[in-house]
């Protein structure tokens, strides 16, 4: 056999197809591996270079494969399809792989170690943990309307209406026994919350970059937090428009024949980094609606000629731009410069 410059391999839960090349590009390996001989195979092999397609057990192969000597790139699935030929299987899918993975304009997603996936873990708990908590206080004032019994918005009104709940003797004995169940299991959920988001708190106060960023308005500890978990290597972009973009916080481009023209954001990349900067964004120019705060001249005029909406948008666009660059360069944020800066902006 040739010697293999580049493997594509298509993984699964339990079979792993190979696609190897030699340097003339003349396909030298095709091979279907089971699950637990797919690191026996890779130790006897030279070091070589494997391309996989970025999921869920992605980042654990390429730690494994790593430790074996060889240099594993990560693509995102959407930038592989166009390599994907006719008759889609998975050889297909791993022909596809080793010739994407040869494209000098290919884009390679950062293999992360163990403790920054557990980093991330934490934020997904906490994420599940809110939409149970959301859930449960649903039903709770859902079953309790059937009965005649509203509570005002909020976490808060909770409580009160349990209590409500359990002194109304005109409920059914087995509705307020249901909801004592209830009640249970929100406080236990509100307790687990607690405790991972103290977590979450003490991991932001040991990082140096989260707490730099954290001093950006509209950016607290939770999106400075998720932003150093999710972007390990911020230097693989080469730019602030390029990190928006990889956000999905920059428009469609449907250009042609010279003429512009500019959609929606394409909503591309990371949704929770996305949505949490446009909420963020939501909040400091609601303060600003109100005329609270100090805001710079660009975000006031902003504001005066466009929705809220769309300038939450502009506004998250121009925080990811700060934050990449607070990334790369180490340094603190400063208001007074960066309004200087963009004093002639719109």
């Amino acid at each position: 056999m040739n010697q293999i410059i580049r493997i594509g391999m298509d993984t699964s839960k339990h079979i792993f197809v190979l696609h190897g090349v030699d340097a003339s590009e003349q396909p030298v390996l095709r091979k279907k591996l089971s699950r637990k001989l797919v690191l026996e195979f890779f130790a006897k092999l030279p070091p070589t270079v494997i391309g996989m397609e970025a999921c869920g057990a992605s980042q654990y192969w390429a730690r494994e494969l790593s430790k074996l000597g060889h240099e594993v790139k990560l693509m995102a699935p959407q930038l592989v399809k166009p390599y994907v030929m006719r008759n889609k299987n998975d050889g297909r899918d791993a022909e596809g792989l080793c010739e994407a993975m040869s494209r000098p304009s290919m884009r390679f997603v950062p293999v992360k170690t163990a403790e920054q996936q557990a980093a991330l873990m934490l934020m997904g708990v906490r994420d599940g943990l809110i939409a149970r908590r959301t859930q449960l206080t649903n039903t709770i004032r859902g079953h309790a309307a059937e009965y005649g019994l509203i509570a005002p918005k909020g976490l808060d009104a909770i409580e009160p209406l349990l209590a409500r709940i359990a002194q109304d003797e005109t409920l059914p004995a087995l509705a307020r026994e249901l909801f004592v169940v209830l009640g249970r299991e929100c406080v236990r959920l509100e307790g687990e919350l607690e405790v991972v988001e103290a977590r979450l708190m003490a991991w932001h106060r040991g990082d140096a970059t989260g707490r730099r960023l954290a001093q950006i308005p509209s950016v607290g500890p939770i999106i400075a937090t998720m932003l150093v978990m999710k972007t390990p290597d911020p230097g693989a972009f080469r730019s602030g428009r390029h990190f928006a973009a990889w956000l999905g916080l920059t428009p469609k481009d449907h250009s042609t024949a010279g003429k512009t023209r500019l959609g929606k954001i394409t909503r591309a990349g990371d949704q929770d980094l996305r949505r949490l900067l446009v909420v963020g964004a939501t909040a400091v120019i609601q303060q600003a609606r109100r005329g609270r705060g100090h805001h710079s001249r660009w975000l006031l005029a902003l504001i005066k000629r466009k929705p809220p909406k769309l300038a939450a948008v502009a506004l998250a666009n121009k925080v990811a731009r700060i934050v990449w660059k607070l990334m790369v360069t180490g340094e603190s944020y400063d208001a007074a410069r960066l309004n200087a800066a963009t004093t002639g902006t719109a």
